[in-house]
């Protein structure tokens, strides 16, 4: 299970690595990420709305349930 708050301090403090969405298994994103700096920033500031989503969604994927 993948928690919220890994994935948020994660983003506050390696984001510009992508290291969040490595975390959630995006590793396609999370190279593109990482390649185009974020891209451009945008996708950094982005993250900060949907990141708690994604956590949710990687959870209930895999089968954990929500807590």
């Amino acid at each position: 299970m993948k928690s919220k708050t890994v994935a948020y301090l994660l983003w506050f403090f390696l984001g510009g690595l992508s290291i969040h969405r490595f975390y959630l298994g995006k590793v396609g994103t999370g190279i593109l990420y990482l390649l185009t700096g974020q891209l451009f920033l945008i996708g950094w500031i982005v993250d900060l709305f949907i990141l708690g989503g994604m956590v949710d969604r990687y959870n209930e994927r895999y089968g954990f349930a929500r807590a």
